[in-house]
């Protein structure tokens, strides 16, 4: 790899763990031109699915598949984000996007994210392989336990698949099992500063609670996926074509449109959001 952006060090954290903490990942002038985006963008808003969690509060997320044209489609091609994945993905094939996702937590309503595993959804996607997909947290704002910062179990993510169902409009762990994880593991909290980047693997339990402060909790979460990690219950072809990779400098240097023609998903769309039989025995989201 040409310009590694992780250390040896943090790499050994990450399969320890199943997250790492990159700090100051983006500048404080690339973040503040991607919340001004994610905040005026009426696209954004207009896309943004609404999910209850178990009290009736609410948690928003707009959802898009292919990277664009557009600042945040640059910060998820970016060299920085490819080449931080491509170090830590059990493969040595190309590095495809899953999808994104715009996490708002508004002040005072913003709702809880019950346990789960990103794996927990995917796997009803029918991906093979859960250490070829990665997650990685950009943070907007200031992430702090007051207003609802993720939640890890460290090294959860050797346990493998736990079983998930429906909690409210959520889907979550079975909560048996995030017990007894919580009695023999370490509950971390992931407090980030805007421009702050967690990386973490597609097994590792995470929560957030509501956002019960006066301040927003905005993030961008993009998800990778190895192009040899077939998913053979998955509709869009994003997971399996490889990133077109702009340099670092595209956030602020290039011109860019809005999100408005990226192709969102509905939830009715997504295969893990869809209630059937099973998913009604165990009662859950970052």
């Amino acid at each position: 790899m040409n310009n590694p952006v992780l250390s040896e060090n943090e790499i050994i954290d990450y399969h320890r763990d199943g997250y790492v903490i990159k700090r100051n990942f983006f500048s404080k002038k690339e973040i503040d031109k991607l919340y001004t985006i994610a905040v005026e963008d009426v696209s954004i808003s207009k896309n943004s699915l609404d999910l209850n969690d178990q009290s009736g509060k609410k948690t928003k997320l707009a959802l898009w598949f292919t990277p664009g044209d557009d600042t945040y489609g640059y910060l998820t091609r970016s060299e920085r984000m490819v080449n931080g994945v491509a170090q830590l993905l059990d493969s040595d094939a190309p590095v495809c996007h899953y999808h994104s996702k715009l996490m708002q937590k508004e002040p005072r309503v913003g709702g809880a994210w019950e346990w789960h595993q990103d794996y927990g959804y995917w796997y009803k996607n029918q991906f093979m392989f859960p250490d070829q997909l990665i997650s990685v947290m950009v943070a907007l704002t200031e992430a702090t336990q007051q207003n609802g910062c993720l939640q890890v179990i460290n090294g959860s993510h050797k346990l493998g698949r736990v079983n998930h169902g429906f909690a409210g409009e959520q889907v979550g762990a079975d909560m048996v099992f995030v017990d007894n994880c919580l009695k023999t593991m370490d509950l971390v909290y992931v407090e980030l500063q805007p421009g702050d980047a967690l990386f973490f693997h597609s097994n590792t339990l995470h929560r957030s609670a509501a956002n019960l402060s006066e301040h927003p909790r905005w993030s961008l979460i993009s998800c990778y996926n190895s192009q040899s990690n077939l998913a053979y219950n998955e509709k869009s072809s994003s997971y399996y074509t490889p990133v077109d990779i702009v340099p670092d400098n595209a956030i602020l240097d290039w011109e860019a449109n809005g999100v408005s023609t990226n192709d969102f998903l509905k939830k009715e769309e997504d295969p893990a959001l869809q209630e059937t039989g099973w998913e009604k025995e165990v009662e859950m989201a970052v």
